[in-house]
């Protein structure tokens, strides 16, 4: 009797599971984004519809079935972006290398920075972290070398035929230079962020990246993660937030635990933090 209601009971539960884990997945994916909106629009429509259904009202319920059978072809269109970031959230690895090489890295990008924002050039720097960069970022020239600070400074020198647009880390290797990053949609940043800011907030809220930039305005030094900005700090600030983020928060065991079940809220319309001093 038991194993009976057991054998009937492991499909339906199991069902259930994955359409649970399917749902959240895809709300975590659209959650305070552009597309959160889309949702919300989607889930009233269908909310009139079953009053529709309900009310017995033939001619709405008509024409509004009539929408929902393009539904599929609307979410295609509408949720690009959002899509194309959960299939490559599922099907990236991270670039596994050793703690040694990621503080190496860490210390170049921090040494270029300093010397960057000194000299009053404009950079920006993304670390590639679990998601490959190459499925958001389309442009670009191949580079292919080592990190050092000496080849960031010279990268985006100003006469450089490349120091126009970012720079992509992979595994503690430049991999390649003059990228166009995606620009950041928020109504709800200051005016004062310029193009490379936005760029910066973009990535990164398309990918797991870490994304540094210097304005070559004011030699002012910041880095975005998770669609957040963390504005005008020293090298010393930025050295606790990349070491908290490429060593602490993506040890090998904690990568795709992390990617899977992290929170749903609290991810997409962070604050931007500004500095106290001018």
């Amino acid at each position: 009797m038991f194993w009976n209601l057991i054998e009937n009971l492991w499909r339906p539960v199991l069902e259930i599971g994955i359409l649970s884990f399917a749902i959240y997945w895809v709300l975590r994916v659209v959650w305070r984004t552009r597309g959160w909106t889309v949702v919300a629009g989607f889930l009233a429509l269908f909310a009139l519809w079953a009053c529709t259904l309900l009310l017995e009202l033939g001619v709405l319920n008509t024409i509004l079935g009539s929408i929902f059978s393009f539904a599929p072809f609307a979410v295609l269109i509408l949720f690009h972006q959002e899509i194309r970031r959960m299939l490559s959230s599922l099907g990236s690895f991270s670039s596994i290398y050793s703690t040694r090489e990621q503080r190496e890295t860490l210390e170049n990008v921090i040494q270029a920075a300093d010397v960057l924002s000194d000299a009053r050039m404009g950079a920006l720097i993304a670390i590639e972290l679990s998601i490959f960069l190459e499925n958001i970022v389309d442009s670009g020239v191949p580079v292919d070398c080592e990190v050092t600070s000496e080849m960031l400074e010279t990268i985006f020198f100003p006469n450089n035929a490349i120091h126009d647009g970012g720079v992509i880390i992979r595994g503690g290797r430049i991999a390649r230079a003059a990228c166009i990053f995606p620009l950041t949609q928020r109504k709800d940043l200051e005016r004062s962020l310029g193009t490379r800011h936005r760029a910066a907030i973009g990535l990164s809220e398309e990918s797991d990246a870490v994304v540094v930039a210097i304005s070559e305005e004011t030699g002012m030094i910041s880095y975005a993660h998770k669609g957040q900005l963390i504005r005008g700090i020293g090298s010393n600030e930025l050295r606790s937030g990349l070491s908290a983020i490429l060593i602490s928060e993506h040890r090998p065991g904690q990568r795709i635990f992390k990617r899977i079940f992290r929170p749903l809220g609290g991810e997409r319309t962070p604050p931007v933090r500004t500095p106290r001093t001018p």
